[in-house]
């Protein structure tokens, strides 16, 4: 169930902070993806060198490293995670929590981290039990944070009571469970096609379009979050994925990517089209390259196969297909002859016309069209987040 989350780990200064490293160790073992950010204090009880040889990662501590100056983004480390678990969690480091301090990385990891937040107490039974500590504990638990609640029995100071922190291997069954009710697509199979084709021309030459893929690989991720085994099936691009539930087949030309797609379409539960597929591809391809002879040359073309068209009339009831239209004018009136023609469940409409959307960019604009010709608009967003609205609405159809 953890294998390849990416799990952010927070070590504060605790004794418990031995327990940090076989935490580690387990997390490692359900094949999870593990990074480290360490307060200084923590050190004093669990080495770097322990850490990163355990997590197969560097430790971040503070915001620049060394000599070398290198930053430590703590925003690219809240993106990345999604998980982020501080075990132990120090009672100075939930009070700075509560109050918004943020006077060292993790702390300021945490403040801009987008993904859920667990946070496992560890300190002497006084200290659990003072009122000022339970206020903080209430306070966090209102940001929806999840709290790994203390334990009883024998603490450092040799006093018996509630402050243990909890046991490694009961953290990791406490995260297969959040990745189980985050999963709303496990068990689904879900087709995705994604960036340009090209048809040849000659030997060297062809006709194409600045897709990147950027889109559709940001929604087969999304749907492998979220438990989907995912075949995304790829016209040339840059781009690559290792999610474990991705499994990434990589074509060239318009009629490659049908036949890919419709050798699993039948076995799907989603098919989402948003590969930009040439529309025209030459009549005759030269098998020499085209030489520059004459001043004029005339180029006889002939239609593509329309993949979500052609599939689209093989739809079962309880298949969800979505299409896209990128268009430059009369957008909505042509998105819904799209919706209509291809038998789709959903249309993703962008226009040219938006600044920031369409080809290339990281960002997109969008407009969900459904069936009922219900029409949601979005702001311009970050392709991470568009695939997260597409996936959204996409749940509320099954």
């Amino acid at each position: 169930m953890l294998k390849g989350k990416k799990i952010l780990l927070g070590i504060t200064g605790s004794i418990a902070a031995y327990k940090s490293a076989v935490l580690i160790r387990e997390l490692i073992k359900k094949e999870a993806e593990v990074k480290v950010i360490a307060s200084a204090s923590a050190f004093e009880f669990v080495t770097p060198l322990t850490l990163s040889t355990l997590s197969k990662n560097p430790v971040y501590s503070e915001f620049t490293e060394g000599k070398s100056g290198k930053w430590n983004n703590h925003v690219e480390l809240g993106l990345w995670a999604d998980v982020l678990l501080i075990a132990p969690a120090s009672a100075n480091t939930i009070a700075k929590m509560a109050n918004g301090v943020c006077d060292n990385l993790l702390l300021a990891t945490y403040l801009s981290a987008k993904c859920p937040v667990f946070v496992s107490p560890a300190m002497d039974l006084d200290m659990y039990q003072h009122p000022t500590f339970q206020e903080n504990i209430k306070k966090l638990q209102s940001f929806s944070n999840q709290i790994i609640e203390a334990q009883f029995g024998e603490l450092a100071s040799g006093l018996v009571g509630k402050g243990r922190m909890e046991e490694p291997e009961v953290i990791v069954k406490i995260l297969e469970v959040l990745f189980t009710k985050i999963q709303p697509l496990k068990g689904k199979k879900a087709l995705v096609t994604t960036g340009p084709t090209y048809e040849a021309l000659d030997p060297v030459r062809y006709l194409g379009n600045y897709s990147s893929g950027k889109m559709g690989f940001a929604i087969a991720e999304n749907l492998a979050e979220k438990g989907a085994n995912v075949t995304l099936i790829s016209g040339p691009t840059i781009l690559s994925t290792n999610h474990a539930n991705i499994h990434l087949e990589n074509v060239t030309s318009a009629e490659e990517m049908y036949e890919a797609a419709a050798k699993i379409y039948s076995s799907s539960d989603i098919a989402i089209f948003s590969a930009a597929v040439a529309d025209y591809t030459p009549l005759n391809k030269a098998s020499q390259k085209i030489k520059k002879d004459e001043d004029s040359f005339d180029l006889k073309l002939v239609k593509t196969k329309d993949i979500a068209k052609e599939l689209g009339k093989l739809k079962k009831t309880n298949q969800i297909n979505v299409g896209f239209a990128l268009e430059t004018n009369d957008e909505v009136t042509n998105a819904l002859k799209k919706l209509k023609s291809k038998n789709l469940d959903l249309i993703v409409l962008n226009s040219m016309n938006d600044n920031g959307a369409g080809f290339k960019n990281d960002s997109n604009k969008i407009s969900l069209i459904d069936k009922k010709e219900q029409l949601t608009s979005f702001e311009l967003k970050s392709k991470t987040d568009v695939a997260e609205d597409i996936v959204a609405k996409i749940l509320t159809l099954l």
